[in-house]
């Protein structure tokens, strides 16, 4: 039986081989139903593109690898997800890889070593800094997500995660709270989005004329559940007097959140609670989890935006004008952690 070809696919829908050949490439433009009817179609008559042979013509690969620390962890998750969805959308397929945040991982990826050639990387470094990924061998064209810390060359996309925590620490004193307790400070290993988080909590403590206490500010070893559970726990084990708690993520917030509610303590009567990242499970906690979220859409599609294939096919890396610094909004969802609505 011979291979199914565009003109068979065209023939099936009433369109043009061209108009096949935008949605199969993610080049063109064509309606949101259009296309639905086209990919349908591509399945019905079992097309397969010639993915050696659009390679040579194009010297594309119709692939993207992302790269992320932890996907036990649901904000890399979801975030892999999102990623997943938006690319196939744009008929690009994405290879999911996991760093374990260990620096010779991170390494070998952005080096391309070991893995198939693909057109662009999203890479969610923890060990490796901009510059160390600046003086990479591979020239495939990468865009950062994440913090750290400096300028950097390479094209960036990230949400201002001081003015998120400062955003989120001004929601606690506008409650009236004033003993609020920051949970995620780290003094080793890959600490930059905790830096700049404890820098946004310390900014909105001093706006309010309030004197920074050390002894709120509590650092972990991880930022996991267990690692928010064990923060809650010597608090109240030294007889800590606090009113607040902002976790520098959910999960550090979720696990605070339980040690308190199973200690009697009344959230947010008595403690308010508010994380970072609004993860699915935020909203099924009990009570809600108050959290600051990231527009992870616009994350997604900015960093999709920079490796875009160029429909002319001449230069698949992001324009000179593209790097730096792309930054993301956020905000914050107030639910009944902070006495907000419950959802």
């Amino acid at each position: 039986m011979a291979r199914p070809t565009l003109k068979d696919v065209a023939d099936r829908v009433g369109v043009s081989a061209k108009t096949v050949s935008n949605v199969v490439n993610g080049t063109g433009w064509v309606t949101a139903e259009l296309r639905e009817r086209v990919q349908a179609a591509l399945v019905e008559v079992g097309y397969r593109p010639n993915s050696a042979a659009r390679q040579l013509r194009s010297g594309r690969t119709g692939m993207l690898a992302v790269a992320l620390p932890d996907l036990s962890q649901p904000y890399f998750a979801e975030l892999a997800a999102e990623l997943v969805r938006e690319a196939q959308a744009r008929s690009i397929t994405v290879l999911v890889n996991q760093t374990d945040g260990r620096a010779d991982i991170e390494r070998r990826i952005s080096e391309g070593i070991g893995s198939p050639a693909v057109d662009g990387l999203i890479m969610s470094p923890l060990a490796l800094g901009a510059r160390d990924l600046e003086g990479r061998r591979d020239t495939t064209p990468l865009v950062l997500l994440g913090e750290h810390i400096g300028e950097s060359v390479l094209p960036h996309v990230t949400v201002d995660n001081s003015a998120a925590a400062r955003a989120a620490t001004e929601r606690l004193l506008s409650l009236g709270c004033r003993r609020i307790v920051a949970i995620g400070a780290q003094s080793e290993g890959p600490n930059e989005t905790s830096v700049l988080r404890l820098s946004g909590y310390r900014e909105a403590l001093t706006a309010a004329g309030l004197e920074v206490d050390e002894s709120l500010i509590l650092p972990v070893d991880g930022y996991h559940r267990a690692d928010g559970a064990h923060a809650a726990r010597t608090l109240l084990e030294a007889g800590t007097d606090f009113d607040a708690v902002f976790a520098f993520n959910d999960l550090l917030a979720l696990g605070a959140l339980h040690v308190l509610v199973t200690s009697g303590i009344r959230v947010p009567d008595d403690v308010a609670v508010i994380g970072f990242d609004d993860i699915e499970e935020a909203r099924y906690s009990t009570p809600a989890l108050s959290s600051v979220s990231p527009d992870t859409t616009a994350l997604v599609r900015t960093a999709l935006d920079l490796l875009a294939p160029d429909p002319a096919g001449t230069d698949s890396a992001p324009a000179p004008s593209a790097r730096g610094m792309h930054t993301i909004g956020f905000t914050v969802v107030d639910r009944a952690s902070t006495r907000g609505p419950a959802e």
